[in-house]
């Protein structure tokens, strides 16, 4: 026994900082995936530490012209770039191969676990916690092909009446500038939290991503990050649906963990905001889950209102649709997996077809308005 710590002993002293920090993590990792399904421990998590810290930390880089936390990401890819040139130069060149070999091994190991613990603290335990429907009261439920057509056929009426509202290119296309709507994102969610106390926040921004080529290799048009509170925009792929995506992301800003909710909170802080741009882009995003679901549940009722879709809205999916096209590569799929994977580990089951799960939302909350104007209509 004496000999085991002995040679246990050495072995932590090759990289003593990186074993103690690998540790730590393990030990945090350990209490979160041992408390997640208490929801009392997760609400108390939430409010006492998640949300003040985001809240802290929104307010403190939201006067950055950049985001920090896309600038977080390239530094720690560099700085692992230049350790793997640096220890690979060290194996060549230098004696102690096999302890050098596995203190590269231990950082990336440590590096991979302190990031998963902190994006489970940071982020995970909102899935824990009580969601946007238990916390608004807003809630879906099962829907009958007929009240999906309905509702579809209100979008696909809605985003018709603004796609003359928003500046077009002589193809038709949305070409709105994206300035404004990044400008305008701070106070998007003034009159919807008038109405949904839970999504109250701070008048914070969206920020752009300057590498957004790279998001949408992997086939992300945003994604918020936990750690600096941002919610960051891919501003390379067609702008139409960008204001959508601005309104989805600060949704996770405030709270709103589900991609499906998100979604539909997108939509609703946008019309609830009234500004055309950003509610173009919003029905135009209600009509694409809506019409997905409608052509899986009755081709021919889809088929009817693809129909009635005015030329630039057409234009806008087209651009859309050909836009990421371009990215379905083994990356993108790689990619997709990985999130997958992200989603089922906090209990998102249907993984990416999470997103359905607002068209529920829509037709729960926009069923009676769009039943009063399918009647008018007759």
């Amino acid at each position: 026994m004496k000999r085991f710590f002995q040679n246990l002993h050495r072995f932590w002293r090759i990289a003593p900082v990186r074993h103690g920090l690998l540790l730590a993590g393990l030990a945090l990792l350990g209490v979160y995936l041992l408390l997640r399904r208490d929801g009392e421990a997760m609400a108390a998590l939430s409010g006492g530490f998640v949300r003040p810290w985001h809240r802290l930390m929104s307010r403190l880089t939201a006067p950055l012209p950049f985001s920090l936390g896309e600038w977080l990401i390239v530094a720690g890819v560099l700085a692992l770039l230049v350790y793997a040139v640096w220890t690979v130069v060290g194996l060549l060149r230098r004696g102690d191969r096999p302890a050098r070999l596995y203190r590269f091994v231990l950082s990336a190991l440590t590096a991979l676990v302190l990031v998963y613990t902190g994006f489970c603290y940071f982020w995970g335990v909102y899935y824990d916690c009580s969601d946007f429907e238990d916390q608004s009261g807003i809630r879906g439920q099962p829907v009958s092909v007929s009240e999906l057509e309905i509702v579809t056929r209100y979008f696909t009426d809605r985003v018709n009446a603004l796609a003359p509202l928003v500046a077009r290119d002589e193809a038709g296309r949305f070409r709105e500038e994206l300035g404004p709507i990044f400008a305008h994102s701070s106070v998007l969610y003034h009159a919807v939290e008038r109405a949904v106390p839970c999504l109250a926040g701070d008048e914070v921004p969206a920020k752009p991503f300057f590498f957004s080529r790279i998001l949408s290799s992997l086939n992300f048009s945003g994604f918020f990050f936990p750690f600096t509170a941002e919610a960051n925009i891919n501003t390379d792929c067609p702008p139409a649906l960008t204001a959508a995506t601005v309104a989805h992301e600060l949704a996770h800003q405030r709270g709103v963990a589900q991609e499906d909710e998100a979604n539909f909170v997108a939509v609703l802080a946008c019309l609830s905001d009234g500004d055309p741009v950003f509610c173009y882009s919003a029905c135009l995003l209600a009509y694409i889950h809506l019409g997905n679901a409608l052509y899986e549940a009755d081709h021919e009722a889809w088929l009817d209102n693809y129909s009635r879709l005015t030329a630039p809205v057409r234009a806008d999916l087209a651009e859309n649709n050909a836009y990421w096209q371009q990215f379905k590569s083994p990356v993108s799929q790689v990619s997709d997996a990985v999130y997958t994977g992200f989603l089922h580990s906090y209990g998102q089951t249907e993984g990416l077809k999470t997103y359905g799960k607002c068209v529920d939302l829509l037709v729960a909350y926009y069923y009676d308005e769009a039943a009063r104007e399918a009647t008018d209509e007759k």
